[in-house]
């Protein structure tokens, strides 16, 4: 079959987008390349078409094991024959597998890079015939990713065995050192890069003031009864938030690495199965997880970085369904973040960690477009989104150099040495630890009334944020050679006042005539997963029945132009799903 053919027959979709298709015609061609592409983009069908299409087995080196068996789960329901190799399966098993490579009854096989390194292995599957090898999350070769792995890097020492055998390397968050040192390992002389921006998603940001109040309002209006993720920074923070969450009516569970390793995996299984679960969890969750119907996260705490931050907020909306993207952050979090990275057990990357979380924090600090900030952080130019809380509700903003100078010059004047809380007390006249260290005396004492204490903080942040300030080892603050410009009086500070944003417009997914419909659909997919024991987005995404809804297909003709249906999934399902919406629309009219 052609790549159009496997494309519709198979997955379901009438025609590639626009950098799919190069990127296919590429790999059919024998070339190699790294492909850059937001989640939800489509990158899986960059490798499995083609490998479909060329001669021989395509290889998939992935991450994670329950990665790679999502992704199988989801080609095995489209009719693909396709297997994971990993750790956790017998002997037997394994026996299998290597038969069913060797006899050809395989089209695609996912591998962890740890595999690879087992004496024999790789040589015995070099001398397979295979169509490609495509390297998911390809950011975990480099030293600069922000999920670096050392199995990943031995990759590159692999190259000398798959000679004339195409490879693929992919990735939705890359910055240009990381893309380099990806092509430059894996000898890819070419990258298709079809942008960071994931348009679906609403970006929100909100200085915390009392940050689970906060959450909970956003639960039971924006996010009530949908399936999400909230991102915490330590493992008594999630289980404290999700028991807290239980208390007040929502199913939420709690995962982070230090769990049994039984209890994350059931875990796991009932956020991928339910449509309405809210994971509280630590980092250690989500890059396993190729749920497509996540419809919001949640950050309680402050990213370390812009790729963690975007990895992270990708894992929502995966579907092209809109999703939201809430960020909670407040100045603790700043100073935890800057005392973390200094206790990094990298001291040759602390500069480099150091900017990034300062580049992250700047995103929060904006007071224009923050789709805009991020996707620049990629090298990616764009226009204001119109679709993120400072586009639709510009933030009030004061012109502070004036106090910006105050605030530096007492760093300044107190040694360099103390933290905010006993700047701003400087500031505002007040304390008797200044007294006793004499400070008083200073002229700056009392001269800061312009602005309240919660000001004094965020114009501190801002300076943090930019650079003019750092932190020492005890959390006291230190000029930077960034404050000049700002001491001398040449350079502005507005701050932004992060009143909360009001009147905000996520986009509307589906026509509220059609709900009705949407929910009876969604009702039987549930009831066909539990028979199959998948999760329900691998019968159907909320994509697929929301057109459904939209377009009532009645005959298998018609359902079979539904997006999402191939050969398979139309004589599995198409009958099961037509008779569904005959017999709501037969009640209607009743």
């Amino acid at each position: 079959m052609s790549a159009e053919q496997i494309l519709s027959t198979i997955f379901g979709f009438q025609q590639f987008r626009p950098m799919q298709r190069q990127v296919v015609d590429h790999l059919l061609d024998g070339q190699s390349a790294l492909v850059i592409m937001p989640t939800g983009g489509g990158k899986s069908l960059c490798y499995q078409v083609p490998a479909l299409a060329r001669p021989g087995l395509g290889v998939v080196i992935s991450p994670l094991i329950a990665l790679m068996q999502d992704q199988v789960q989801a080609l095995q329901q489209s009719g693909v024959r396709a297997l994971a190799w990993h750790g956790q399966q017998s002997a037997s098993d394994k026996i299998q597998l290597r038969q069913a490579v060797e006899s050809g009854q395989l089209d695609l096989l996912y591998l962890s890079p740890e595999r690879l390194q087992l004496p024999g292995f790789s040589q015995w599957l070099a001398a397979q015939p295979l169509s490609l090898i495509a390297v998911d999350e390809a950011h975990c070769i480099s030293q600069w990713g922000h999920d670096f792995r050392q199995d990943y890097l031995q990759l590159s020492q692999l190259l000398p065995l798959f000679q004339g055998v195409p490879i693929l390397a992919l990735t939705a968050t890359a910055d240009q050192r990381t893309q380099q040192e990806i092509c430059q390992r894996l000898q890819l002389s070419h990258c298709f890069n079809a942008g960071f921006d994931r348009e679906n998603i609403f970006f929100r940001v909100e200085a915390k003031r009392d940050a689970k109040r906060q959450l909970y309002r956003y639960l039971k209006t924006d996010f009530k009864q949908q399936a999400g993720i909230i991102y915490c920074r330590t493992r008594k923070a999630v289980e404290t938030l999700a028991e807290d969450l239980q208390k007040q009516g929502f199913n939420a569970l709690a995962y982070h690495a230090g769990l049994d390793a039984e209890l994350r995996w059931q875990r796991q299984q009932a956020f991928k199965q339910s449509e309405e679960l809210i994971m509280v969890a630590t980092i250690a969750f989500g890059m396993g997880i190729d749920k497509r119907d996540v419809r919001f996260i949640v950050h309680m705490d402050l990213p370390l970085s812009i790729e963690a931050y975007f990895q992270e907020t990708g894992r929502a909306g995966r579907d092209g369904l809109p999703a939201q993207a809430l960020l909670f952050y407040g100045t603790n979090d700043v100073v935890r973040g800057l005392r973390l990275l200094a206790q990094s057990e990298q001291p040759e990357r602390l500069a480099d960690q150091q900017q990034r979380f300062l580049a992250m924090l700047q995103v929060c600090e904006a007071t224009g477009c923050r789709r805009q900030l991020l996707l620049a952080h990629f090298g990616q130019a764009s226009e204001p989104c119109g679709y993120c809380d400072n586009c639709q509700d510009p933030p009030e903003v004061m012109e502070v150099q004036v106090a910006a100078q105050k605030a530096l010059s007492a760093v300044f004047h107190t040694g360099q040495r103390y933290g905010m809380g006993y700047l701003i007390d400087l500031l505002l006249g007040q304390s008797v630890q200044i007294k006793q260290a004499a400070h008083q005396q200073l002229s700056l004492f009392g001269l800061g009334t312009e602005l309240s204490e919660v000001q004094w903080r965020w114009l501190y942040r801002w300076l943090l944020a930019h650079g003019c300030l750092s932190l020492n080892e005890h959390g006291g603050l230190m000029l930077q050679e960034a404050a000049r410009p700002i001491l001398q009086g040449k350079q502005q500070v507005r701050l932004n006042l992060l009143q909360q944003h009001q009147g905000l417009k996520q986009k509307s997914w589906l026509a509220s005539e059609h709900q009705p419909l949407f929910e009876d659909l969604r009702l039987l997919r549930r009831e066909l997963a539990a028979e199959r024991s998948i999760p329900p987005y691998m019968v159907f995404s909320d994509a697929s029945l929301q057109q459904m809804a939209a377009n009532q297909p009645q005959s298998q003709e018609q359902f079979a132009k539904i997006s999402g249906v191939g050969q398979s999934k139309l004589i599995e399902y198409g009958p099961l799903f037509t008779a569904r919406i005959r017999q709501f629309l037969l009640q209607q009219v009743e």
